[in-house]
Order: C-alpha cells, then sequence, then structure tokens
C-alpha cells in the first residue's frame, strides 16, 4: 500500500474522536443548561421590573420636588413683592475728615454732638450700633437708652441726635458740621 493512504487514517481518526467529543460536549451543555437557562431568564426579568418601578419612582420623585420648587419659587417672589429694598451709602471717610478735620470711624456714634463713649456704650446694649440705627430710632427710645444708664444720663436732651445721625449715615457732613456748630452741647 501507498504510504500516503496509510498516512491518512492516522490523522484522520483524532480530528473525528475530536469533532464527536466537541459535538457531544456541546449537546450535553445545551441539556444541563436547558432548564437553568429559563430560571436566568426569569431572574432578569424580575431585576429589569425591579430597576423599572425604582425608575418610575424616580420620576414621580423628580415631579414632586418640581412641584415643591415652583411653589417655593412663587412663594417668595410674592413675599418678596412687599419687601422694601435697603440702600447702604457708602462711607466716605476722606470727606468726613476734610469737613471736620480729623479721622472720623464709619458709624462712631461720638460724631454727634452731645454723645460720650459712655453713652455710646449705651446705645450698643439696646443694639443700635450704627448711624443708621440712630437715624431712625425715635429720641423716645433714645430717653429710654438714656434712662438705662441712671440718674445721670437723664439729664441729657436727646431731641436731635437722631436727625444727627441721620446726617452722618448720608454723608452730609458740612451740613452736619454747621448744624453742630449751632447747638449748644447737643441740645
Amino acid at each position: 500500500m501507498n504510504l500516503l493512504a496509510m498516512s491518512i487514517p492516522c490523522w484522520l481518526i483524532p480530528l473525528l474522536v475530536g469533532l464527536i467529543s466537541a459535538i457531544l460536549a456541546y449537546l450535553l451543555g445545551r441539556l444541563s443548561s436547558g432548564n437553568n437557562s429559563d430560571g436566568n431568564i426569569d431572574e432578569w426579568k424580575a431585576k429589569v421590573a425591579k430597576l423599572e418601578a425604582d425608575l418610575e419612582g424616580c420620576y414621580a420623585t423628580k415631579m414632586n420636588l418640581e412641584t415643591d420648587l415652583s411653589a417655593a419659587k412663587s412663594s417668595l417672589a410674592s413675599s418678596l413683592a412687599g419687601a422694601t429694598v435697603v440702600t447702604l451709602i457708602p462711607f466716605d471717610a476722606d470727606a468726613a475728615k476734610a469737613v471736620f478735620g480729623k479721622k472720623i470711624k464709619e458709624n462712631d456714634l461720638k460724631i454727634v454732638e452731645g454723645i460720650g463713649p459712655k453713652i455710646e456704650g449705651l446705645f450698643h446694649n439696646f443694639d443700635i450700633k450704627t448711624w443708621k440705627d440712630l437715624g431712625e430710632a425715635s429720641v423716645e427710645k433714645c430717653q429710654e437708652v438714656l434712662n438705662s444708664g441712671g440718674e445721670r444720663y437723664r439729664i441729657h436732651k436727646p431731641t436731635t441726635w437722631p436727625k444727627q445721625a441721620k446726617l452722618a449715615y448720608e454723608g452730609k457732613w458740612q451740613e452736619l458740621k454747621d448744624w453742630q456748630d449751632e447747638l449748644d452741647g447737643g441740645k
């Protein structure tokens, strides 16, 4: 026999055995996992259903939050509609120094004729710490502050103090200086 004819069955037998083994392994694998694959599909379907339910819950929460935000914005807008806007006047230390000839600190209540360090402390106790605060206080409130300090402070007359503080707050330094030159000890 021919050598070539003899060598064909030698390589053909392992090839056929390998092919048959692969087919059997594939079929066994399909048979054993056939029941499992249905279980896996059911598990995945359950997971997908849970995730979809979570997503729906997130959408509902988002809609509720957007509704609450919209209501809060309208509530804020309506409450701000009646609010007054406070404009602060900037302090110009150079202008004050030019008129008074000395350095003036912002919101120093002692710039008001008749107020010294102790009376300034009394006003601070009543949370009146700025020229704007004193300018908006009534004369009666100023007298109440003085009365809180005892007998020695009751003799002061604070009738011009709110107006002086208002002039200081507004930066009307020359007008304040001229008026203080006319005053006699804050009266």
